[in-house]
């Protein structure tokens, strides 16, 4: 009989430890108009694919995929660039639907009923007929059908999108000026997400606002790689909540790092990687800062930016050939970034565990760049502002930093748990 209960003690145990904790999607980009762009597949320190959309649907993802969402439980929404596709997949992997109406699609975000995009493109394909366009746009798509049943035109080039408060914010970068005949652009454009119509128009002074945007609550991060001459990269501070009430000119400030890559962190801060390129030399410079956008803001950019991460996190980053990603789990916590290398050979993964390990690097594909983490097996996904709510650790009254550990003396501006919510300690 013991020995029997034994038996089952040692299954249930190796069950448990079997679940999927860390579940990755990382979308590598390829190179731009060879269509072969790859999805990595990673699970639990392992590799398990570096062609997975292809192992589960027998087909090619597309040319240059350039973002990656989870839109709902059961929903995942991939930007193809060069394709001109949308493409929905479910999060083990196989084909859902594609939206083909978007030309020079760039950026995502979604609210759980209908996914944003952003595009460079001209015309838009609309339950409601072809849409023209002067500048670029933001099409909305109706993910019960996959329709675009809206496009609204921003500024040219339209890049990084976000949702706060009903609203979308949009990064204009006008990053063909060098070659079309208009300026870049300095604006970040506010639209209503519901009328999907224009309501403000922001100029941060900055041009060239380009790449995906990390959000933390209010807070966005955008980068400015400057116009690669006279105008040096730069990035903003962006607090969508004074955008949108009477104190716009309060609503940004300029920092002089860059951030090519970056990412929130689970203490609600910015991991900025920045690479600042100059066609005078030919070469790239770096810059690997902690951004706090809530000390930016009340300092106006006289502190609030550092180097103090965990492990070695930033120093494994500095020793890399040409950083591409920068990623936090939001379920755990653990840390990932890539190395591009030359750009045209496979590119590595690092991993390393929430206390700044440096767990390993694993070979994957071409420009690896945009990454997404599954829920771990046992919990569900509910959106990132969410993930605490529905765990009982946090709703005891007790301040918990963003890691789960009780806080004993919070800091002014910085972001906690308390009853299973965000908040920031004032």
């Amino acid at each position: 009989m013991k020995r029997i209960f034994s038996i089952i003690l040692l299954l249930c145990l190796l069950s448990v430890s079997m679940r999927a904790q860390e579940r990755i999607i990382l979308l590598n980009e390829g190179i731009w108009q060879s269509d072969n762009g790859q999805m990595t597949y990673f699970e639990n320190g392992k590799v398990v694919s570096n062609k997975w959309f292809r192992d589960k649907n027998g087909s090619k993802l597309g040319d240059t995929p350039n973002d990656i969402i989870q839109i709902n439980e059961q929903l995942i929404a991939i930007a193809i660039n060069w394709s001109n596709i949308i493409q929905f997949i479910s999060p083990d992997g196989k084909a859902v639907a594609a939206t083909e109406d978007i030309p020079n699609n760039r950026k995502l975000c979604s609210d759980g009923r209908y996914v944003y995009v952003t595009s460079y493109g001209h015309e838009c394909g609309t339950q409601d007929g072809m849409k023209y366009f002067t500048k670029g746009y933001v099409a909305k798509i109706d993910i019960s059908n996959f329709k675009v049943v809206a496009a609204t035109e921003v500024g040219y080039e339209p890049e990084g999108i976000a949702l706060y408060d009903g609203h979308l914010f949009v990064a204009n970068t006008g990053g063909y000026a060098f070659e079309e005949a208009h300026d870049y652009e300095t604006t970040v454009s506010i639209i209503n997400a519901t009328t999907m119509k224009v309501v403000k128009t922001i100029d941060t002074g900055q041009i060239n606002l380009y790449g995906k945007m990390s959000q933390s609550g209010q807070y966005l991060l955008i980068n400015s790689p400057g116009d690669y001459y006279d105008i040096p990269a730069a990035c903003i501070v962006f607090d969508c909540k004074k955008a949108l009430s009477d104190y716009t000119n309060e609503c940004f400030v300029r920092l002089d790092c860059a951030s090519t890559y970056n990412c929130t962190l689970l203490n609600g801060k910015f991991l900025a990687i920045g690479s600042k390129f100059s066609y005078y030399t030919n070469d790239y410079t770096f810059d690997y800062n902690v951004i706090d956008p809530v000390e930016v803001m009340i300092s106006q950019g006289a502190s609030g930016i550092d180097q103090s991460l965990v492990g070695t996190v930033i120093q494994d980053i500095m020793k890399m050939g040409m950083p591409y990603g920068v990623y936090v789990n939001p379920y755990t916590g653990y840390y990932y970034a890539t190395d591009a290398g030359s750009f045209t050979a496979a590119g590595q993964l690092y991993q390393w565990n929430p206390q700044g390990k440096l767990l390993g690097k694993h070979k994957v594909y071409i420009n690896p760049a945009h990454f997404l983490a599954l829920p771990p097996d046992g919990q569900h996904f509910t959106g990132i502002e969410d993930i605490y709510a529905e765990d009982d650790r946090f709703k005891d009254g007790k301040v918990y930093d963003l890691q789960g550990h009780i806080v004993k003396t919070p800091l002014r501006g910085h972001l906690y748990i308390q009853f299973g919510k965000k908040f920031i300690y004032k």
